[in-house]
């Protein structure tokens, strides 16, 4: 029997050729849109799971409070006092371990010397996460403060070999450190990924500022593992005035708590304490383009074996005269849509490992198919069977249950005697979906340049940067004169972040006439010395920049715009500022910066004199020079005065444009399968005109010797097509103009959704519609009318 089944089932795949190429082309096309998707749902849903332990596995954030005790805000990071308190006084902590931020760190060997990604943190953070060890011990890596763990890859980038136990690193040109481990490299998908790890204690010995409590600094990341059985939410009441209590502050301002890491990447967003969203958004994004996608590739395949059923007609009514049972041509059928199925996964597979590495360029991702992971063959052979049954259920149920005497009437009935075929009703469901996507793909075009375009508060054209670092520290007056007598830059400042990117806040300022609920306010913070302002060109509105003619502007500050009207100073040159223990003169006033993300309110900023602490270099080059010859020039004067550090020039436009990188990703990825979606419907459109067409040839050759036009029956063959496309519009629409109004609402700078959107939407489907059917149209109309009338 199974032999049997096979050679009908191919006999009528290659009779059908066209309709077998359009379905396995179709069903191809979803199952590898919808694979590409689920690879990056996978990688995702995996962020953080993969050292075992996870759910013992702890971040430690805190919330803070208002005067009314209402939560007014939850961050990641705490001060680095807590974590040994907590050790100290809770025993249900297993493991805990500040984890500094990653950075740039200079690595050299004596012969090899390049920047890679490094963290500190304590011991702790090696019994966390239990790491796959290539040599070393993880309980005694780090008894040594002159130590370091590195990758296999910087391992051997370094010394030629993973074999490197006990050798000898360069590390920031400072200290000397030897290799206790060597680990296997760290997934792409892991939150505190690095390329080498030093110890805590080494941070302390190469800075001041970490190893001086500091309850008021939130500026370190921290992880923790609870013995079994502790429950968190207990654990969580019994910490939360551990900040108050050590502070002897009488009301709660600031609590922490523990969330789980392997939650952190999908739901660490916090609005008001709790857990809103995060990468769950993009994920659960993702999931429903797969599942539509694949949905509306297995639509296409119902459709045209349903519009092959009346050449069926007589197949079934023999079968069923000879003795065949419904339930023998149910599994023909089924056997015919699995046959396809698997064909379109063989194509769909190979179409993924084709186009992964530009999917991979676009999400900036690592994504593979592990191959000798039989999870991921359970997987694909779910995926068979269920699209198989999805696909080829009802047209088998359908077509065994099929009287050859009686034509195909399945409709369903609207009021007012307006009916839909079912298929009608399946091309309405496969172009709603596209057209969401449409939809969706405007305005999140209109949101990103909306973004883009908002006025940022100083000029990025010809403004670069670089770290400051190495002898650029003692060296800064003589490299910034070195620069501007070089004609290749017209300014010089330094600070203790980048321009681009939000770095640093605090709270706490005071001053005269303020309100007690105001000492929580926040402030972003920018330290640097000369010519900030110049250099950045930052619109001054009072006062002035930092100037060397000013002595006391060394213990000055300016205000921004926000930060004025926050503080409610009418008159604020001179005001005084208590920063940091210190009385802060108000010399200037500036135009507000867009320095967190474009999307959100902007911040009460302060910019700080302060020479001892900068991380950055901003220069703003010469436009009457080359460009390439000013960056040659500028590379050439850091070399000679700094030669131990690789000189990193970027762009500060191009820091910019990675803000919107997430909207941007997701405009592609929305134009991308809103395209794949419509090429697939239309597919199915394709071919049900064709059959369409096919089945009404004697009609149209009639119509035609009776004098029909050529225009007339084109008409006629296409609106029908035309109707359930406009259907689809006036059910999508709706749906997409609420799906994008609520994404919209997470950002505090957007786009109103006009009717623009949707008139163009509408136009684009009816016009990609008839396109597609006008050519069967055509093709039919243009028959001659003896062979239509010869037709069976």
């Amino acid at each position: 029997m199974f032999k049997l089944n096979l050679k009908i089932a191919f006999r009528n795949l290659l009779k059908h050729k066209t309709a077998s190429l359009i379905n396995i082309s179709g069903l191809a096309i979803g199952l590898a849109a919808s694979l590409l998707l689920l690879l990056y749902v996978q990688y995702q849903w995996s962020y953080d799971k993969q050292f075992g332990n996870s759910e013992n596995t702890y971040h430690l954030m805190a919330n803070f409070y208002g005067a009314d005790k209402s939560i007014t805000g939850t961050t990641p990071q705490v001060s680095n006092v807590l974590p040994l308190v907590l050790k100290e006084e809770r025993p249900e902590i297993e493991h805990i371990s500040r984890v500094l931020w990653a950075s740039r760190r200079l690595v050299a060997n004596g012969q090899n010397s390049f920047k890679i990604d490094g963290r500190y943190a304590d011991p702790g953070l090696l019994q966390i996460f239990k790491f796959d060890y290539l040599s070393g011990n993880p309980e005694k890596a780090f008894d040594d403060p002159n130590s370091i763990v590195l990758t296999e890859t910087i391992a051997k980038r370094l010394f030629g070999s993973a074999d490197v136990l006990n050798r000898t690193v360069r590390f920031e040109n400072q200290a000397n450190l030897k290799v206790t481990a060597v680990i296997r490299d760290l997934p792409p998908n892991f939150t505190y990924g690095f390329e080498c790890l030093t110890p805590w204690k080494l941070y302390e010995n190469l800075n001041k500022w970490p190893a001086e409590p500091n309850w008021d600094n939130y500026s370190y990341f921290t992880l923790l593992t609870l013995k079994n059985g502790t429950d968190a939410n207990t654990f969580n009441q019994k910490i939360k005035n551990t900040i108050a209590q050590k502070t002897g502050t009488k009301t709660l301002e600031a609590a922490p708590f523990v969330y789980p890491l392997e939650k952190y990447h999908l739901y660490g967003h916090f609005t008001n304490g709790v857990a809103d969203g995060g990468q769950i958004e993009q994920v659960r994004i993702f999931i429903i383009l797969a599942l539509g996608i694949l949905a509306i590739a297995c639509i296409n395949f119902m459709n045209l074996s349903t519009a092959r059923s009346q050449k069926r007609a007589k197949e079934v009514g023999i079968r069923k005269t000879i003795g065949a049972s419904r339930a023998s041509l149910v599994m023909q059928f089924l056997f015919e849509s699995f046959i396809l199925t698997i064909v379109s996964v063989v194509l769909a597979i190979v179409m993924v490992e084709l186009f992964l590495p530009a999917f991979n360029g676009l999400l900036n991702t690592k994504l593979q198919i592990n191959y000798a992971n039989p999870a991921n063959w359970f997987a694909v052979t779910g995926m068979i069977a269920f699209t198989g049954l999805m696909a080829g259920s009802y047209p088998a149920f359908f077509l065994s249950s099929f009287n050859p005497v009686q034509t195909l009437k399945k409709a369903v009935t609207v009021k007012n005697n307006f009916s839909l075929s079912f298929r009608q009703v399946l091309v309405i469901i496969q172009f709603g979906f596209a057209i969401v996507l449409i939809v969706a793909t405007m305005i999140l075009y209109q949101q990103l340049q909306y973004l883009k375009n908002r006025p940022l508060g100083y000029n990025t054209n010809a403004l670069v940067e670089m770290p400051h670092e190495g002898n650029l520290y003692p060296k800064f007056d003589q490299f910034k004169n070195r620069l501007l007598n070089s004609g290749a830059v017209t300014a010089v400042a330094q600070s203790s972040g980048s321009i681009a990117f939000q770095n640093s806040n605090t709270s706490g300022l005071e001053w005269k006439g303020m309100k007690i609920e105001d000492k929580k306010m926040s402030f972003d913070i920018i330290q640097t010395t000369h010519d900030f302002l110049k250099t950045n060109d930052i619109r001054l509105i009072a006062g002035r920049d930092f100037s060397k003619d000013h002595a006391s502007d060394s213990s000055g500050l300016m205000l921004n715009e926000t930060a004025v009207k926050r503080m409610g100073l009418k008159d604020p040159i001179g005001e005084q500022v208590f920063f940091n223990g210190k009385q802060r003169p108000v010399v200037g006033i500036f135009a507000d910066v867009v320095w967190d993300e474009p999307t959100k309110t902007l911040h009460p900023m302060a910019i700080v004199f302060n020479a001892d602490n900068s991380d950055v270099i901003t220069m703003r080059l010469n436009t009457t020079h080359d460009i390439h010859g000013s960056i040659d020039q500028i590379t050439k004067i850091t070399k000679e005065l700094n030669p131990d550090f690789p000189v990193e020039i970027k762009f500060v436009d191009s820091l910019v444009a990675e803000k919107f990188e997430h909207e941007q990703m997701l405009s592609v990825i929305s134009n991308l399968f809103a395209g794949l979606s419509i090429f697939v419907s239309c597919l199915g459109l394709f071919g049900l005109s064709a059959f369409s067409a096919e089945q009404r040839t004697k009609e149209i050759g009639i119509r035609k010797v009776l004098g029909a036009s050529l225009t007339g029956i084109i008409t006629l063959l296409s609106v029908s097509f035309v109707k359930t496309v406009i259907i689809a519009m006036v059910l999508a629409m709706p749906i997409g103009y609420l799906i994008m109004e609520n994404w919209l609402v997470q950002f505090d700078y957007h786009v109103s959704i006009g009717p623009l959107v949707f008139i163009l939407t509408g136009l684009s489907s009816v016009f990609i519609a008839l396109v597609t059917v006008s050519w069967q149209a055509y093709r039919a109309a243009k028959t001659n009318p003896v062979d239509a009338l010869k037709y069976e």
